[in-house]
């Protein structure tokens, strides 16, 4: 088989997880209207999504607590009723809708890499703003995607298709602190049903 064959079939099966059509836009007035502020220093948060045993990488998303405290989620799959959508930037990210989005993501398959980095808050609103501006990603190209707004904004990241280089890269960055986020310890204290009647699980869970 050829090698550039193989080498997308690999791409393909360790983006699976950011492999899904974007849903239509939210009202903007629903937007308006779930918007949260944290009062806390501004930041980002990579989140990288890997598999239990092998550590590929399977999804990339990026919260950023700015203006307003929002989550980069490229073509991700999470969905929730209090959480408007537009163009993969979700908003209203409270502490509680942040505990959801990772408990959906943990699995006994699946743990998150947290990667904490405290920025300004100008360095942060304008992530959001190319966030915004980027509008819908393609199917597997959350790290692409991340990485060239990471570097848009100023980070000294390799723009990559590959989760696994892009959480590399981001932990090099002065200040940045990493925690593993998995069935020992994530948190649950959200009250949210996943699966059948609640939250839906992600594919193939």
């Amino acid at each position: 088989m050829p090698r550039i064959v193989i080498a997308l079939a690999a791409l393909c099966l360790a983006l699976a997880g950011c492999a899904v059509g974007n849903p239509p836009p939210s009202d903007p007035a629903e937007v308006a209207r779930r918007s949260f502020s944290d009062s806390g220093p501004a930041q980002i948060t990579l989140f990288t999504v890997r598999g239990v045993g092998k550590d590929n990488g399977a999804h990339t998303a990026l919260l950023v607590n700015g203006s307003e405290r929002v989550l980069w989620d490229p073509a991700g799959s999470f969905l929730h009723p209090q959480v408007p959508e537009i163009g993969d930037v979700l908003f209203g990210i409270t502490p509680m809708i942040e505990r959801i989005y990772t408990d959906y993501h943990v699995r006994p398959d699946f743990y998150v890499v947290r990667q904490d980095k405290t920025v300004t808050r100008e360095t942060a609103d304008r992530i959001i703003s190319a966030m915004r501006a980027h509008g819908a990603a393609g199917q597997a190209t959350c790290a692409l995607s991340t990485s060239g707004i990471l570097r848009q904004a100023g980070f000294d990241v390799g723009r990559s298709w590959f989760p696994n280089a892009l959480v590399r890269d981001f932990g090099e960055l002065p200040g940045v602190t990493t925690t593993r986020i998995d069935t020992s310890n994530v948190n649950t204290n959200h009250n949210v049903i996943f699966g059948r009647g609640g939250v839906p699980l992600p594919p193939g869970a």
